[in-house]
């Protein structure tokens, strides 16, 4: 039985509402970003507003010459990253979890139990699936909201995994909702979770 479910995704595939469903289903605990952040805040002496500013982005100098033992010491946004890795962990060791984005699947690479399962689709459907979400917005806008979101979770991804996002080699499943659509990608996750 997998105790620790991640899932990573293309923006507009589904991957939150397939997270929801599969910790709906199995009776675990379900964690997005807002959950993570307000952990994450109140673990740390980080703010709702450091989070907001400076939410997946990659830091424009890294400050080399601070020590990276010193957290108070490092760059706000590193330790923004650190806060949320550990909220990330501190709900894995309590298993039974489902924890969407936030990289959590590099995070927990070496917790045993895990299932890490990254959800793409096809741009019409992000595309479709977005336009229930954004209703009013123009599509054009929606495809360029869709290509800077993913550029910038692959940048965050880089920068502070030293992964590349959306790479099958750093995940256990990869599923492509657009072909099999939202309700069997959740028997997938579920049925292989169980077992």
């Amino acid at each position: 039985m997998k105790k620790i479910i991640t899932i990573s995704r293309e923006f507009g595939a589904g991957g939150s509402q397939i997270g929801r469903a599969v910790a709906e289903r199995l009776g675990y605990y379900y964690m997005d970003k807002d959950v993570i952040i307000r952990s994450a805040v109140e673990s740390s002496s980080l703010t709702p507003r450091d989070f907001r500013i400076f939410d997946e982005k990659v830091p424009h100098n890294f400050g080399f010459g601070q020590s990276l033992f010193d957290f108070y010491n490092k760059p706000l946004d590193v330790r923004l990253f650190e806060a949320q890795r550990v909220a990330i962990r501190k709900a894995a060791e309590s298993g039974n979890c489902v924890i969407v984005g936030r990289n959590a699947n590099v995070i927990l690479k070496e917790y045993d139990y895990s299932l890490h399962v990254f959800v793409a689709a096809s741009d019409y459907f992000k595309l479709n699936n977005l336009r229930e979400k954004m209703p009013g917005v123009p599509d054009d806008k929606i495809r360029e909201r869709m290509r800077d979101v993913d550029r910038t979770r692959r940048k965050y991804c880089s920068y502070y995994t030293h992964t590349k996002f959306g790479n099958a080699a750093h995940y256990d499943l990869c599923l492509k909702s657009s072909s099999l659509g939202v309700d069997t990608c959740v028997d997938i996750i579920c049925g292989i979770a169980s077992d």
